[in-house]
């Protein structure tokens, strides 16, 4: 089968099996002792002739590589791409055409600011690179969250990551973009503020990498067997929906758990909970080039989903985690270069840059040019080259090296005639040699206007605190009313409310005149997901006394729709049930937070769930998810732990079967088994996410 094709390359690759044998040095020869060195004497020098001391401590000085300058932390999985139907209407990538056919894949997710041990949780943009193993070739889709990018030139690219990363002086902050030289860059560059208002929305702090969209970003080129080009923008969207933490959660959780969304990905895919996304594309004739109001080659733009539809082509499956982090996940080399007959590059200034730099990039961190010899790098087609020799040349030639040879039997050959081999797109390019960009490229804030006119509400307040809490981290007073202006340029009111919790003036009204347009495309309140709860986290609080019977129908009925539901206690091992029988806790409280969960279920109980109210840990954890808008379900006496809160004009149930449901919060004073109706209301809760519109708890 088709996607079993890099499974089976990995076989020949994996290492003897541990138990089949016993502890040997490189070189198979078995070792007897590993705990002492080679010494004169029991307290005497150690021997240099101890072989097997000097290779163990050689390899162990010697694990590290140079990790990836941006994107350093990341989190990869194995899977699999199925098209929907043939795309030969458009281009003639093989792995497009034929549904029946599953291309394996290696995705790898990560953020780009901070080093390997920063915290998954942080503001930043995250990675999105897939890499398909085809029949034609490897082909590397490598694209972020955000469908725009900071910069339009690749020239920048230098000065915007070194104005990114930690202060030169004192390498602060780790993994944050809250700091001076990143902001006086910004305010500098006005061509970063759509960016930027990406940036500091809940996007930058998604939920997890399984409730995460992808984008190429670029706008590439399909290219059919006529030699026909279509530009093209890809979109990946997560099955699950596009789901976000909110700041206070994320800094919470980088504390509680660094590896928070690397972790969930893991736990998800041993699970058998396999995350899924579609692939869709906005395809454009290039006839229609120039028909749109700023340049298809700006990256800082995005084309609205209004105006050009995503039209859904595949499926990816991620279904096998790596067998070794640093092997596969630390050792994949993508390049936006790696392209397959069919894909083709445009002239976006950064996309060409992309093309050199991420060659570059492998050969210093990965030793030398023969890094596609790795294991995760190999196509599962065969390459047949000239290169020879270099830093790790695994493979054995023979043969001649070059070409055209006669000695060799003029092998490997040239492709022929027929459509096999990669052609590039043949476009016209004409010009002289100028540094300058084009005018096109110089609208600045109507996107960034567009993607504030399409926030609802909560996500225009979340933008705003972070905007607040960003440039409350910078020094310089002349950056933030820099900054503060052009956010002025975009829309007076965010600069305005911007300019209150910052301490700076009050900016003068921008000189813009953005048309009032918005994209609902862009909400996360439009990007809820096929509705489930699968996958969801949710927290179970309980102590002695809990109604055990009652506790095992509620978890029953949410595990069979796929959520995973976990037992809270304020100690480990069982708790008492009223019932007299023992309930096994997985988690004790102080281990964990409200922040780790998706939403919180407390059961009732004749005596031990009210006493719940009397744990702090409890009640603190309870009082997040309220204010955090995450939904809370509460069944008899449970409902009493609500109801110390006090939130302001919160419904709850006070009649006996009677279930309420008001704003992500759904009670029943019932005792005994949770009926049908509460489990329904419950559901739906759940499968909202959040629910904004609740009164805040008095903390």
């Amino acid at each position: 089968m088709t996607e079993d094709r890099k499974e089976r390359q990995r076989d020949h690759y994996r290492a003897p099996d541990p138990a089949e044998g016993p502890l040997t040095t490189d070189q198979g020869v078995a070792v007897d002792h590993t705990d002492d060195s080679l010494t004169v004497g029991e307290r005497g020098p150690t021997l240099m002739e101890d072989f097997h001391f000097r290779e163990k401590l050689t390899h162990f000085d010697h694990e590290r590589i140079p990790e990836r300058v941006v994107h350093a932390r990341g989190a990869g999985a194995y899977g699999y791409f199925e098209p929907y139907e043939s795309c030969a209407e458009f281009t003639r990538a093989a792995f497009l055409q034929d549904p029946s056919v599953r291309t394996p894949v290696f995705v790898r997710f990560s953020t780009v600011q901070g080093p390997r041990g920063s915290a998954d949780t942080v503001r930043d943009v995250r990675g999105f690179a897939t890499k398909f193993y085809t029949s034609e070739g490897n082909y590397d889709l490598v694209g972020n969250n955000m469908p725009v990018f900071f910069i339009q030139d690749g020239i920048k690219f230098p000065d915007f990551v070194h104005a990114l990363k930690p202060e030169p002086q004192n390498e602060i902050p780790t993994g944050a973009s809250a700091h001076d030289t990143l902001w006086d860059f910004v305010s500098l560059q006005p061509e970063t503020m759509h960016m930027m208002m990406w940036l500091m929305s809940d996007r930058a702090i998604p939920r997890s990498f399984r409730m995460m969209q992808g984008f190429g970003v670029h706008t590439f080129r399909f290219v059919d067997a006529q030699g026909r080009g279509t530009f093209v923008k890809f979109h990946w969207k997560p099955k699950l929906g596009v789901h976000s933490l909110v700041w206070d959660e994320a800094q919470e959780a980088a504390g509680r758990d660094p590896d928070f969304n690397r972790r969930d990905l893991w736990e998800a895919i041993e699970a058998g909970q396999y995350p899924e996304y579609e692939l869709g594309v906005q395809l454009i004739p290039e006839e229609d080039e120039f028909n749109f109001d700023f340049d298809l080659l700006d990256a800082t733009k995005l084309i609205p989903e209004e105006q050009v539809p995503v039209r859904p082509i595949g499926h990816m499956v991620l279904n096998r985690n790596p067998d070794n982090f640093f092997a596969e996940t630390e050792q994949v080399a993508f390049h936006t270069g790696n392209v397959v007959p069919g894909i083709d590059f445009t002239n976006d200034p950064l996309l060409q840059a992309r093309n050199f730099s991420y060659l570059d990039t492998q050969l210093i961190r990965l030793g030398g040019p023969n890094f596609s010899q790795l294991p995760v790098n190999q196509p599962v087609t065969p390459a047949r080259t000239n290169h020879r020799d270099g830093y790790h040349q695994t493979m054995l030639h023979k043969g001649t090296s070059y070409s055209p040879n006669s000695l060799g039997g003029g092998c490997p050959a040239l492709a022929g005639a027929d459509g096999y081999a990669f052609s590039h797109y043949a476009e016209r390019v004409e010009g002289h040699k100028i540094r300058e960009r084009s005018e096109s490229f110089k609208d600045f804030y109507s996107q960034a206007a567009l993607f504030w006119n399409s926030m609802s509400d909560w996500e225009r307040r979340h933008i705003v605190d972070a905007f607040r809490f960003e440039l409350g981290k910078v020094n310089a007073v002349q950056v933030r009313e820099r900054t503060v202006g052009q956010l002025a340029r975009i829309d007076y009111d965010l600069a305005s409310q911007v300019a209150q919790g910052i301490g700076v003036a009050m900016p003068e009204p921008g000189a813009n005149n953005h048309k009032p347009q918005a994209s609902p495309a862009l909400s996360l309140e439009n990007l809820q997901g096929d509705g489930s709860i699968r996958t969801r986290q949710i927290a179970v609080l309980v102590t002695d006394g809990v109604d055990t019977a009652q506790l095992a129908q509620a978890q029953d009925a949410l595990t069979a729709q796929g959520a995973i539901v976990e037992a809270l206690a304020p100690h480990d091992g069982k708790v008492a049930g009223a019932d007299g029988n023992g309930y096994p806790v997985d988690r004790a409280l102080p281990t964990v937070a409200s922040v780790l969960y998706d939403a919180v279920l407390l059961p009732g109980g004749p005596t031990g769930t009210p006493d719940l109210a009397s744990d702090g840990a409890a009640m603190r954890f309870v009082r997040d998810a309220y204010r955090h808008g995450k939904p809370i379900g509460a069944l008899g006496s449970g409902v009493g732990i609500l109801s110390s809160l006090d939130p302001q004009g919160l419904h709850i149930a006070s009649g006996h079967g009677h279930v309420c449901a008001d704003r992500g919060v759904v009670t029943d004073t019932t005792t005994g088994a949770a009926s049908e109706e509460f489990t329904r209301a419950f559901t739906e809760a759940i499968s909202a996410h959040r629910h904004w519109d609740r009164p805040q708890v008095r903390c």
